[in-house]
Order: structure tokens, then C-alpha cells, then sequence
């Protein structure tokens, strides 16, 4: 009688992962609907801003209208355009982990793939990618729209105008590390509900409850990424009269750090914290 072993199944290279992982987050119709209506809705605010200070600039006084460029470096990403991209992105990345967790497929998963760093890192790389190209996109269609109605005023900026690509890159790049920090958020709470409400209170209540009276509690704010946003979107910051300087305030080079330090301890928690912990 002869024994026949089976051969094991070869692992999965980070190639097939890379691929499984963008086959998941594209045939997800909420994240299609989700992205979608967050990318109207965050273009649609930033135009209704440039379409405000076209209708007011008659009005304007001489001051104003000599730094009005300032203006329109404001209204080519405002602040309630970028709580609009925080809350929908980091909604995306928190679902991409917690989805899974809910349906129980998570188990399925880690059954195929018992290598489970390189499983979250092909996740974090997928949604990272994702959400790089979305940002720039409407970042990029913000500023065009923004300026393009400006322009009827002869007040619109180029793209080559100085600070307008801080301003493009800086709101680009706040979708992945808002969509990261959900998902770390989701591979330690594992729970819906929870982690959208704790998702929303750290990235968007926080900075609003956080003053700069104190150094430890300006240090706290410098240190949460909508206001290293605001700050790299304050070109002129402290050189004219509508942007005074803070009583702590952060340097550029501190908020470009604030979002490398995120995303790069999201990217930790979520990968670590996925393998260290039971399904």
C-alpha cells in the first residue's frame, strides 16, 4: 500500500495579496458610493467658497483686495471641505478592517493567509494608494474649480502661483493619513459603531475642543493632523493681518512631521495589532 502526501499549498506572494486586497476595496459598492458623494460634496464646498468671495468682491475693501490672494489660497481647500475628507476617508479605512471583523470573514482570511503582517501590510499599502490618488484628485479639481470662478474677478491663482501646490499636496495627503488612522483605530476597537464615533471624535471634535492657551495643550494640537492641515495651508501665516500667529505656533516642517508620525504609527498599530491579537 502506498501513502500519498499531499504537497503543501505554495504562500501567497505580496503580489497576490496586493491584488486580493484592491480586489476587495473596489468590489465594495459603499466604498464607491461613499468616495463618490464625499468628492462632490468637498468640491461642491470649496466652489460655493470661491463663488461667495466672487459675489463680495465688489465690496471689498483696498486691504483686502491686496492680500486677496490669501483668499483664494483659502477657498481652493477650506476647512469644512477637509472635516467633509477626514470624515469620509477615515470612515473608508476603518471599514476596510472592521468589515471584515463583523462579517467574520476575517477568519476566512487568516485561514488562506496565515501570514498576517504581510496581509495587513498588503491592506495598509492598498488603502494608502487609494487614498493618495483620491486626494489628489479632488484636491486638484478643488483648486481648479475654486480658481476658475475667481477668475471671473481677475482674482483667480495659477497652479505655479507660490504656495498653491503646499496647498494641493497638503489637503491630498490629508485623505490617506485620515483613512489610515481609521483603520488603525478599527484593527484595535474591531467594533463598527464604536470606532466611527472615537474615529470622528480624535481627527475632527478634538481639534476643535483643544485651545493654544497653555504650551502642553498647543503642543497637543500641533500635534493632531487637521490642524498641521491648517497650518500648511496658511501660506502667509503670520505675515499679514488676517493670519496672526498663534501664542505656540508650529513650524511647516513640524506639520509635514505630525503627518509622517501618523501615518507611520497607524500603518504600526494596525499591522501589529491585527498579528498580536486573536481573530
Amino acid at each position: 500500500m502506498t501513502t500519498v502526501i499531499a504537497s503543501p499549498l505554495p504562500l501567497p506572494r505580496f503580489g497576490d495579496l496586493l491584488a486580493a486586497e484592491w480586489l476587495k476595496l473596489r468590489t465594495l459598492r459603499s466604498t464607491y458610493w461613499a468616495l463618490g458623494l464625499g468628492a462632490l460634496a468637498v468640491i461642491s464646498f470649496n466652489a460655493n467658497a470661491a463663488r461667495a468671495d466672487y459675489v463680495d468682491y465688489p465690496h471689498y475693501n483696498a486691504m483686502m483686495r491686496a492680500h486677496f490672494e490669501n483668499t483664494a489660497l483659502f477657498d481652493a481647500f477650506t476647512r469644512g471641505a477637509a472635516m467633509i475628507l477626514i470624515l469620509t476617508v477615515a470612515s473608508v479605512g476603518a471599514i476596510t478592517v472592521v468589515g471584515e471583523y463583523s462579517t467574520g470573514l476575517i477568519r476566512t482570511t487568516f485561514a488562506a493567509v496565515p501570514d498576517r503582517r504581510a496581509l495587513m501590510s498588503a491592506k495598509v499599502s492598498v488603502v494608502t494608494a487609494v487614498m493618495t490618488g483620491y486626494g489628489l484628485v479632488v484636491a486638484g479639481a478643488s483648486f481648479a474649480a475654486s480658481q476658475a470662478i475667481l477668475s471671473g474677478r481677475h482674482a483667480g491663482l495659477s497652479i505655479t502661483h507660490p504656495g498653491a501646490w503646499r496647498v494641493i499636496v497638503a489637503s491630498a495627503l490629508l485623505a490617506p493619513v485620515s483613512a489610515l488612522a481609521g483603520m488603525a483605530l478599527g484593527a484595535l476597537i474591531r467594533h463598527s459603531a464604536t470606532t466611527m464615533v472615537l474615529t470622528a471624535g480624535v481627527l475632527l471634535l478634538l481639534p476643535e475642543f483643544v485651545t493654544d492657551r497653555y504650551h502642553w495643550t498647543a503642543c497637543v494640537r500641533n500635534a493632531l493632523p487637521f490642524n498641521a492641515w491648517e497650518r500648511l495651508v496658511q501660506v502667509n501665516y503670520g505675515h499679514v493681518p488676517s493670519l496672526l500667529g498663534s501664542r505656540y505656533p508650529t513650524t511647516v516642517g513640524g506639520a509635514w512631521t505630525v503627518f509622517a508620525v501618523w501615518a507611520a504609527v497607524a500603518v504600526v498599530v494596525t499591522v501589529v495589532g491585527v498579528d498580536r491579537r486573536d481573530a
